[in-house]
């Protein structure tokens, strides 16, 4: 691969790249991955139908002693090693509407490789945007509408009005590298980071994952197919439900959603800190104990 002068800015003057391909959308699983929205979102997008345009070499990318992929052992031999991929394959909608999808576990290492990689695969097939989808924790209730943080690589990208505005350092990730990157080069890049309540960011949290689909579909126009994951969230919110009842949470639950009423009124300027002494989310956590140790049985099982 060529070598790139990483940090060659473009001029705020200078036009974004205008591709005519189809869009690339990219859910990886990883450090953006609360609740498991991105992968839950990404398996909606994967028809099991696309064509496989690129395979990254994840050998060299994948820290295999971090998160050791499952093999099964029966009687007396392994089977079924499950290789970890991570693809660019092109997908279509239910309307024949093609897209990009790039999905998989995020790199954990060399990073300016594979997002080298990514945009010679944009380069090559005139990809006009790239949209990334992920999701953090954040001290936010399930029984309100998922909080959606838009962002891109130009004002004009950004589709939606950002109820949370903050200017932070964060840990960076392979996906906001990516987008990094591309704005510098010149292409349009932009995104949805879903908040997830951080009492359930370690399971599967399929609202949000619905809500990241929702955001994609307003902005892109796909149809996507999402009846199994909206079936897999009436069953999680009946469960949750039944847990907070069981544990004695609706009182936090409650000082929970009054912390974010607050916010969403404009009465307070962060869901992180608040004049009151109201019950924190990390309380909250306590209760669903239980809850999040039978989850994690059920996916392993």
């Amino acid at each position: 691969m060529a070598m790139r002068n990483w940090r060659v800015r473009r001029s705020q003057d200078t036009p974004a790249r205008e591709g005519k391909g189809p869009i690339l959308i990219h859910a990886l699983d990883g450090f953006l991955g609360a609740g498991s929205a991105a992968r839950l979102a990404a398996e909606q997008l994967r028809t099991g139908e696309g064509e496989v345009i690129h395979e990254f070499d994840l050998d060299e990318m994948f820290d295999y002693r971090a998160r050791r992929p499952m093999i099964a052992f029966r009687e007396n031999h392994y089977a079924d090693y499950d290789d970890p991929t991570l693809q660019i394959v092109l997908e279509h909608d239910t309307n024949g509407e093609p897209y990009f999808l790039l999905a998989g576990p995020e790199p954990d290492f060399q990073w300016e490789r594979f997002v080298g990689d990514v945009h010679d695969i944009i380069e090559e097939h005139d990809v006009p945007l790239t949209l990334g989808l992920g999701a953090v924790p954040m001290g936010v209730p399930h029984t309100r509408p998922a909080m959606i943080t838009a962002h891109g690589t130009r004002a004009e990208l950004v589709d939606r009005q950002n109820l949370w505005s903050a200017q932070v350092t964060v840990p960076s990730s392979a996906q906001s590298l990516l987008e990094y990157r591309l704005g510098q080069w010149g292409h349009d890049a932009a995104g949805y980071v879903v908040h997830v309540p951080h009492y359930l960011a370690q399971i599967d949290y399929p609202p949000a994952a619905l809500a990241l689909l929702a955001a994609l579909a307003d902005r892109t126009g796909l149809s996507i197919d999402a009846d199994r994951l909206r079936a897999r969230q009436d069953d999680a919110l009946k469960e949750i439900e039944q847990q907070i009842e069981e544990q004695g949470g609706t009182s936090l639950l409650g000082g929970l959603e009054e912390q974010y009423d607050a916010f969403t009124r404009g009465a307070a300027q962060s869901l992180l800190a608040h004049d009151e002494e109201l019950p924190s989310g990390d309380e909250l956590a306590d209760q669903f104990e239980q809850f999040l140790a039978r989850q994690r049985k059920n996916d392993q099982g």
